[in-house]
């Protein structure tokens, strides 16, 4: 019998930026993948960036030219690589000025609003998408059992204050 395979997330933080007290980033991306069904434990990437970066990026990949506050980049299967073994899940990209402004604005913590941009992301590196009504009616609720499973509220409910 093997033991699991825990991915690992390899946090890097551009100049001046840096992650909210209390960020467990393994932890969020570990409970995406528990809820998933089927999906294969990887590595993922997560940078924290600023608005010049995001939008650099955002720019050359999506078209638009403006920060955005997380991009997802999956990563390829390694070919020859046997199934159980973990490869690279991909690399999230979050914006961090933006993160806070969303933060605020929405009335939740920087530290939960980041773990939101987490789980998010991982979902997206696992193929799902909110394009759609459809797909985010799928997306959405996931999102907020996965969240409410790390003890934070359903990112998708409205704040009462």
């Amino acid at each position: 019998m093997s033991a699991a395979v825990s991915p690992s997330v390899e946090l890097q933080c551009a100049d001046g930026v840096s992650a909210p007290s209390g960020a467990q980033p393994e932890q969020w991306v570990v409970a995406t993948l528990a809820r998933v069904p089927g999906a294969q434990p990887g590595d993922v990437v997560l940078r924290l960036v600023a608005n010049e970066e995001s939008q650099a990026l955002n720019h050359r990949y999506r078209g638009r030219d403006a920060p955005t506050n997380v991009l997802a980049f999956p990563a390829e299967r390694l070919p020859g690589l046997p199934q159980e073994t973990a490869g690279p899940l991909g690399d999230l990209v979050i914006c961090v000025p933006l993160l806070l402004d969303e933060a605020a604005a929405q009335g939740k913590t920087p530290l939960a609003h980041l773990a939101h941009l987490v789980v998010h992301g991982t979902l997206h590196l696992l193929g799902f998408d909110h394009g759609n009504e459809a797909d985010a009616e799928q997306m959405e609720p996931l999102e907020g059992e996965i969240m409410q499973s790390l003890g934070f509220a359903d990112p998708y409910l409205p704040v009462c204050g």
